[in-house]
């Protein structure tokens, strides 16, 4: 057993759960919205004409329950409008509302304000490039790994 291994692993994801909780945080107290909900606004935001929601959990790794609860909770805030499909009513379309793009608009400096606080200010150039590179190595290698996990 390679303890130092194990630990090494704990800081990662210790860091990366901190670092998340200070995002989530920020979404909260400055505009009134979860880490998922800033999630969802930015994806929506990226294909007119909105997107059907069992899409939208896959390529958030949420169950379908998870998403139909978080998309009601953004309908209700005026966030999202979920529509029919025009071509398959069985499909519901989820799609930012104007104030979900003011929304996410203010979300998205927030998020870059404590970004460069948490994560650029604290580490050099150097730093920064080699842990990105780092993680793209690592993000490769789970995409492979559960590539064949099937």
């Amino acid at each position: 057993m390679d303890e130092e291994l194990i630990n090494d692993f704990g800081v990662l994801l210790g860091a990366a759960a901190r670092l998340e909780r200070i995002a989530a945080r920020a979404f909260e107290r400055e505009c009134g919205i979860s880490h998922p909900m800033f999630e969802v606004l930015l994806y929506l935001s990226k294909v007119p004409g909105g997107l059907p929601m069992g899409e939208i959990a896959g390529d958030l790794i949420l169950t379908s329950g998870g998403m139909t609860r978080l998309i009601d909770r953004m309908v209700a805030a005026g966030l999202v409008a979920r529509r029919p499909s025009a071509t398959d009513r069985r499909i519901q379309l989820a799609e930012l509302t104007p104030l979900g793009r003011d929304t996410l608009n203010r979300a998205k400096e927030v998020h870059t304000r404590t970004l460069q606080r948490v994560f650029a200010d604290p580490l050099t150039a150097d730093q920064r490039t080699a842990l990105l590179e780092a993680l793209h190595t690592l993000n490769t290698q789970a995409r492979t790994e559960l590539g064949t996990l099937g």
